[in-house]
């Protein structure tokens, strides 16, 4: 027959502080996340703009430098989709919509699809990628979503 012994300890619960930096809110702990991330990430705000991107987001989704993306909207920074038919459209208005980080951000909700980027090099390959974005909340509403990439 087996034999279980069970202790009981106190419970280490840290202290707690209270952040005292202006980046301490929701968003702008992501921001700082995502901006050192190794992993290909993305932080937008409700208004479509690049709060953060990592540096292997930018290399990922064929843009350039994290730096110069922040502040700017999300499809005015470079990124080109395209759709997955063989003359390899660029997506319109209503089909944009439906991209992961803009659908989580209208919907609230968990949002995942596949994107077809257009390479940088001209006569390079185009990238398809995973995107699961999630919304980021602020004070109880959707101020922003932060969506996570891979290669397919």
């Amino acid at each position: 027959m087996a034999h279980v012994e069970l202790s009981l300890s106190e419970v280490f619960a840290p202290a707690t502080r209270t952040p005292t930096e202006p980046e301490c809110d929701n968003i702008g702990r992501w921001s700082a996340t995502v901006s050192k991330a190794d992993e290909p990430c993305l932080l937008i705000d409700a208004e479509t703009r690049v709060l953060a991107v990592s540096a292997a987001g930018c290399e990922l989704l064929c843009l350039g430098a994290p730096e110069d993306l922040v502040g700017l909207p999300l499809l005015d920074g470079g990124l080109r989709l395209l759709d997955f038919t063989a003359n390899r459209n660029e997506l319109t208005e209503p089909e944009l919509d439906k991209i992961p980080p803009l659908l989580a951000l209208s919907s609230g909700r968990l949002a995942r699809g596949l994107l077809r980027i257009e390479a940088a090099a001209e006569g390079g390959s185009d990238a398809t990628v995973d995107a699961i974005s999630t919304p980021v909340l602020a004070d109880g509403a959707v101020a922003g979503t932060l969506t996570f990439f891979s290669e397919v």
